[in-house]
């Protein structure tokens, strides 16, 4: 009885680790959503200016690099699940490999460009610890390895 109740426990905490996943995702006017005031967040979008929240966006090969090979590129990440994938738009669900917390990992590229903007975000706490520039940088890393970044 006593081993059911710790797992049970055990599960209820991590599921509280996931926390509800915002409602201001996607790309609205060709803009991701801002980074809010809290360190927990990188965004290619956010103004050069703001060095807490901004990320250099990514640069594809060449405008013809397909949608789906970035998404691949993507769904290879650790503890990673795609959640919502259009063309030109991703979101996924990345995990802390210790705790389970999830972050919110967004791709937007505009029709016939070769710019990648890409957010990510934890759902909660104030700090992440660097986790979500460190992510997006090992995106970059990914995509480069996969030839689909410009040199």
């Amino acid at each position: 009885m006593r081993s059911k109740l710790l797992v049970l426990f055990s599960t209820l905490g991590l599921a509280a680790c996931a926390g509800t996943m915002p409602n201001n995702l996607g790309v609205k006017s060709g803009q991701l959503a801002a980074c809010p005031a809290s360190p927990n967040c990188v965004s290619s979008q956010a103004p050069a200016s703001d060095g807490q929240h901004h990320i250099a966006a990514l640069r594809l090969r060449a405008a013809d690099v397909s949608w789906q090979q970035v998404v691949a590129v993507v769904s290879r990440l650790p503890r990673t699940t795609l959640v919502r994938q259009e063309e030109g738009y991703l979101h996924a669900e990345s995990r802390s490999a210790l705790l389970g917390f999830v972050d919110d990992v967004e791709l937007y590229r505009a029709p016939g460009a070769s710019l990648l903007e890409l957010r990510s975000a934890s759902r909660l706490g104030l700090s992440d610890f660097g986790v979500n520039r460190a992510r997006a940088q090992s995106l970059g890393s990914a995509l480069g390895q996969a030839g689909l970044l410009a040199e």
